[in-house]
């Protein structure tokens, strides 16, 4: 790989472990059994650990990477290509899912258009086009080099933006059709899977389709069978521009000490392929929800990853990561906002 991504064997940041520790003795001290608050007492000291402090959940930071798939091409999805375009507009007039929920986590959301077909600029999104969409990689590597370097220094970038801007939090999500025939056979790469248990309805394919989005990528994965070494390049030859810009984003946030909550099935698979990228960066992680999507049980399971939800979700764009904010608050909350015994007058345990 070329040198513009070097900056992708930088080493993970480490958590404040004194930090983590001062809030794991308050847990113990407040008014509840030990334990009483379940995942919502861990989550706290993770916090913690990652803030350095006693922890604060204010300011999130969300990322919406949009790009379009050649693989559409070999009918794998049960919408045309052109919505990937539609819904940037979408996101600009602030109507979809991921806008409702921004407005009410009062968070910032940026959207990131890194190449879609016959796609004009669109006041109030970021225009990082790499070209008009990822190659179909049945026939050939689904980016260059050059392109996949764009890419991921766009999620570089969009981390840096985020905690220029004070971030406490980052949310990546996604954006294309097609993108979850990309992502399953990223994971089919990384995971030496069969296509059939991990391909997916998607945005909505019949029995069927099914079949035929898994019978695509076993021609995929066959074509570029013994190129296939490393994650750098099955996320080349298998992946798309706005998986790739997840990837760039995981790694940045973990570089940089900012904590990530991983959304759904794309983003699960950007963050196992990041994970290959640079060990360790998970330290730096939350998982926000289990997709309804059947491959996300297999990435999660190759991540040792427990969800913080599981609500059937299977949209993207960060809608899942975003429903789950408000369980970091509340932990956060309770873990400042809690009387201790003393303070309380109240018996500890004996």
């Amino acid at each position: 790989m070329s040198s513009n991504l070097n900056w992708l064997d930088e080493e993970p940041r480490q958590p404040d472990q004194d930090a983590a520790a001062a809030a794991r003795a308050r847990q113990a001290q407040l008014t509840k059994p030990p334990g009483a608050l379940g995942d919502l007492e861990t989550l706290a000291i993770t916090l913690a650990g990652w803030q350095g402090r006693v922890p604060r959940l204010e300011r999130v930071h969300i990322s919406v990477f949009a790009a379009d798939h050649g693989v559409t091409a070999e009918g794998v999805s049960a919408f045309p290509a052109a919505v990937t375009a539609q819904m940037i507009g979408n996101f600009a007039r602030g109507g979809a899912a991921i806008n409702v929920l921004a407005r009410e986590l009062n968070a910032t959301l940026e959207v990131i258009n890194l190449g879609t077909i016959g796609q004009a600029g669109i006041a109030g999104v970021h225009d990082a086009a790499l070209g008009p969409g990822s190659a179909n990689f049945v026939n050939g590597p689904a980016m260059t080099e050059a392109q996949l370097g764009g890419a991921l220094a766009a999620g570089r970038h969009s981390v840096e933006r985020a905690l220029a801007g004070g971030a406490q939090l980052y949310i990546g999500g996604d954006m294309g059709i097609g993108n979850t025939t990309a992502a399953a056979a990223l994971a089919c790469a990384l995971l030496s899977a069969k296509p059939e248990l991990l391909a997916g309805p998607g945005t909505g394919l019949d029995e069927r389709g099914v079949a035929r989005k898994a019978a695509v990528i076993r021609r995929a994965l066959e074509k570029h069978s013994g190129h296939l070494r490393t994650a750098r390049d099955a996320l080349q030859r298998l992946g798309g521009f706005e998986i790739a810009a997840l990837v760039g984003a995981y790694v940045r946030c973990a570089q940089r000490g900012l904590p990530a909550l991983i959304d759904g099935f794309i983003c699960g698979c950007a963050a196992l392929a990041a994970s290959r990228i640079l060990p360790g960066a998970q330290t730096w992680w939350l998982f926000a929800h289990r997709s309804k999507e059947p491959g996300h049980t297999a990435i999660l399971s190759a991540l040792e990853a427990r969800p913080l939800l599981d609500l059937g979700m299977r949209l993207g764009e960060g809608s899942g990561a975003a429903v789950a904010v408000p369980l970091l608050r509340l932990a956060c909350q309770l873990h400042a906002g809690m009387a201790t015994f003393a303070e309380a007058g109240v018996a500890g345990k004996r």
